[in-house]
């Protein structure tokens, strides 16, 4: 068999590398490939600051519906794109699937940009979120697979920033929404400069070995990694390979083998990750940001700056740390800080601090939570998911997962204010309080360590030998 024969030259002509790969070798390849986290981030804010303006200018101001649908619209094309990411990575290689999940973004903003009815904006906004749906889980792949082990935790850190930055940048490109007419317009065009020139650099970029070697193209796998580790390790991530090489993966992976097969474990795993990350109540706490700094006399600007900053920061910590004290620890502080900082705000709800008092504790509350997420449980799921997955099924069972994030995603968005109203404060920040402890349970049951793991290591590890 021609790949039990490769294994074996390997074996007899090359030697295990003791020094680690330069990362200067991965670092170019890996940032081209955060320019669609960045634009992740650019397009989940793009409409917070001009959503009122252009309800305006299309003539639904007021419609409270019409607004949210403005918003949810790309919500539903990520998950549709995140469905499909996975056969499209698979089918067409991480790098191509790139390029193709920046047209719809192209395509989408400039049809948004252009809007004169309610009816274009939505097209637009679905289109741009076939393109989000796509593009991240193909990003967490693509990092994963092209990165050395030694960095892989950090690179991965640098996604959750580029998404950060992404924010950041749409609401400062927002700021003179109120001032200049049509406005709105010159945001959504801003986006296609970046989706651009990511399409572009992608030509000069690696293509995944992994994905290559499951093509059986070896040759063009080994070219690769010389462009991403430096010649003298390339024969030893060749035996890598080789190591976890199962002889099946040309098969077809179903989804009923990711729900009841030897893989469903992990899958669970992975899937649950990313339900606990979104019910935790991250997004709906970015939502009320602005609300409980409004009612402090504060403007909704400056609360996104804090908002901003505190995630940011926690996103360099986790940068800094990712590699050094590894995944699951960070995911296990991360998620038990959460739970604290919800404490503090159904404290700061419960009636017991004063009004001012309160008002700290709310703030100091909010701000806590949003920085321990930064810290572990934004970054770290989008990068263990794809070094827990094995090759053969890592890039659908990474597409399910993100379809499990952005229904619960979507869900958690809607039923926010109106269980605000139902249950007030004070009970649901205990529902959030109580699945940020639920996570930090499950984390410590179920999550293996990966730092400085090469992904052959992890997958033997967890794939029982048949």
């Amino acid at each position: 068999m021609e790949k039990e024969g490769r294994a074996k030259n390997l074996l007899e002509n090359g030697e295990q590398e003791m020094t680690n790969p330069s990362w200067r070798y991965s670092c170019p390849h890996v940032l081209v490939a955060t320019i669609v986290a960045f634009l992740f981030g650019y397009h989940l804010g793009v409409v917070n600051e001009p959503l009122e303006s252009i309800s305006i200018d299309l003539g639904f101001s007021g419609n409270t519906l019409a607004e949210g649908l403005v918003v949810s619209t790309c919500l539903a094309g990520a998950f549709a794109g995140s469905l499909i990411s996975g056969w499209i990575a698979d089918g067409v290689g991480r790098r191509r699937a790139f390029q193709l999940c920046s047209l719809p973004m192209i395509m989408g903003a400039s049809l948004c940009a252009t809007a004169k009815t309610l009816a274009g904006m939505l097209a637009g906004r679905f289109l741009v979120g076939l393109g989000l749906g796509v593009g991240p889980p193909v990003a967490s792949l693509y990092v994963t697979e092209v990165s050395p082990a030694h960095v892989r935790g950090t690179y991965g850190s640098s996604i959750q920033i580029a998404t950060c930055l992404g924010l950041m940048a749409a609401l400062v490109i927002g700021i003179p929404v109120k001032n200049i007419v049509g406005w709105w317009r010159v945001c959504f065009w801003v986006s296609t400069i970046p989706a651009a020139i990511f399409a572009l650099a992608m030509m000069f970029c690696a293509e995944s070995p992994h994905w290559l070697y499951k093509q059986g193209r070896f040759a063009e796998a080994e070219v690769e990694f010389e462009r991403l580790l430096g010649s003298a390790h390339v024969k030893s991530a060749m035996l890598e390979l080789s190591k976890s090489d199962r002889g099946d993966e040309t098969e077809s992976v179903k989804i009923s083998e990711l729900l009841y097969g030897r893989h469903s474990r992990v899958v669970f795993i992975g899937s649950t990750l990313f339900a606990l990350q979104q019910l935790s109540g991250i997004n709906a706490v970015f939502y009320f940001s602005s609300t409980v700094f409004r009612r402090a006399g504060v403007s909704s600007n400056l609360a996104n700056v804090f908002v901003g900053i505190a995630n940011l920061t926690g996103s360099i910590v986790a940068l800094v740390l990712m590699d050094n004290l590894g995944r699951k620890v960070l995911l296990h502080w991360s998620f038990f800080g959460m739970a604290l900082a919800m404490a503090v705000q159904v404290f700061a709800s419960s009636g017991v601090a004063s009004y001012y008092g309160a008002f700290y504790f709310s703030v100091g509350g909010m701000l806590l939570f949003v920085l321990t997420f930064a810290v572990g449980a934004g970054p770290v799921p989008g990068l263990l998911l794809p070094e827990i997955f094995p090759s053969r099924i890592r890039a659908k069972a990474m597409a399910f997962c993100m379809s499990v994030h952005w229904v619960v995603n979507f869900f958690v968005g809607l039923m926010f204010l109106r269980l605000l109203e139902q249950l007030g404060p004070h009970l649901l920040y205990s529902i959030f309080a109580t699945f940020c402890a639920m996570a930090v349970v499950f984390v410590k049951r179920n999550v293996m360590e990966t730092k400085g793991k090469s992904l052959q290591e992890i997958e033997i590890a967890l794939l029982p030998q048949e």
